[in-house]
């Protein structure tokens, strides 16, 4: 790796190290579905720089509400791989002891409030914890992760028309990936963006490349000192694709092999690290040890999770609810 010529090289290249961890997480869950059974889990490979560039806008007070594909977003937030893994094995270790697996993960230490398996069902909470966060003076935003699946749901208009009405600070995340579980976005839905919708509620809005990491963070911080000047909500779209099937049983074969090919073309980690070398900030080499890095970690990560203890009979009788 070459010496960093720019101010903000460090951060760029702390960036495209996140998006390799993500990266190598989620192809060592493909890898383990290979092989035979293993833990299920929805895939958001293609929109790391969405998770990523919205956590490095986030601060340390704010709360986060996310789907199914939300391992991108815990690890982004600063999720300790082996507790990731350690829960979708069903051990002690996990973040909620095992019992949640990849589906339900709520983590309060890092603002997670929680990840809902049910189609906008975050969307509905979000209002709710938002108007707590108001009421109690925090300082700070809510910010509400979905897809554009869930954007179709009647709980999203809901939703948005309260957080307008009630002056909430949400900040709403849609990750337009293209597709919504196995159907194409264009057989549900009329137009490209979300982000238009929200203008009936007169909430502020934006679209935004999902698969430029810098500029997604760039609007995400725009969006978040919007909120905290004005006290009002905001919707940001990251226009993004997920590479893989809509879980970790489906190859994706009902996917044109064209669509594939130019979204992985436009693949975030490629264009960042691709951006870099031009720049000088980073070579071949560079980048690689970044990779073996990446995947070092998640293999440490997985012998922790896979030598963890299970939980005890017991546990399954506590932290039910909370």
């Amino acid at each position: 790796m070459k010496a960093d010529t720019h101010l903000d090289s460090p951060s760029d290249l702390d960036l495209l190290a996140r998006m390799l961890l993500i990266r190598a997480y989620e192809e060592h869950l493909a890898e383990l579905a290979a092989r035979g059974p293993a833990p299920m889990v929805c895939s958001s490979q293609g929109q790391e720089a969405s998770a990523v560039g919205l956590m490095a806008a986030l601060q340390p007070e704010d709360e986060i509400l996310t789907a199914h594909r939300s391992a991108g977003h815990l690890l982004a937030r600063g999720a300790d791989p082996a507790r990731l893994l350690g829960e979708l094995y069903g051990k002690a270790t996990g973040y909620c002891g095992g019992k949640s697996g990849s589906l339900h993960i709520s983590a309060k230490e890092l603002g997670v409030v929680l990840t809902s398996t049910i189609v906008g069902g975050q969307l509905s909470m979000a209002t709710g914890v938002a108007l707590a966060r108001k009421m109690a003076r925090r300082p700070g935003v809510v910010a509400c992760l979905f897809g554009d699946g869930a954007a179709t749901e009647g709980i999203f208009h809901e939703s948005l028309n309260l957080a307008a009405v009630w002056q909430l600070p949400l900040l709403y995340v849609c990750e337009n990936n293209q597709w919504q579980a196995f159907v194409p976005r264009r057989e549900t839905m009329v137009g490209e963006h979300i982000a238009p919708w929200a203008e009936r509620y007169g909430i502020a809005h934006q679209t935004v490349d999902g698969n430029d990491v810098r500029a997604v963070r760039a609007a995400a911080e725009a969006a978040r000192a919007y909120i905290e000047a004005t006290g009002q909500p905001y919707l940001l779209e990251t226009w993004t694709y997920r590479q893989r099937g809509h879980y970790s049983g489906d190859n994706g074969a009902h996917i044109d092999p064209a669509e594939r090919a130019h979204w992985q073309a436009l693949d975030p980690i490629t264009q960042l690290a691709d951006a870099l070398q031009t720049r000088g900030d980073l070579d071949a080499e560079g980048l690689q040890m970044l990779r073996q890095l990446a995947a070092e970690q998640i293999r440490l990560a997985h012998e922790e999770a896979s030598a963890a203890p299970a939980p005890a009979p017991g546990a399954l009788l506590t932290d039910v609810y909370a």
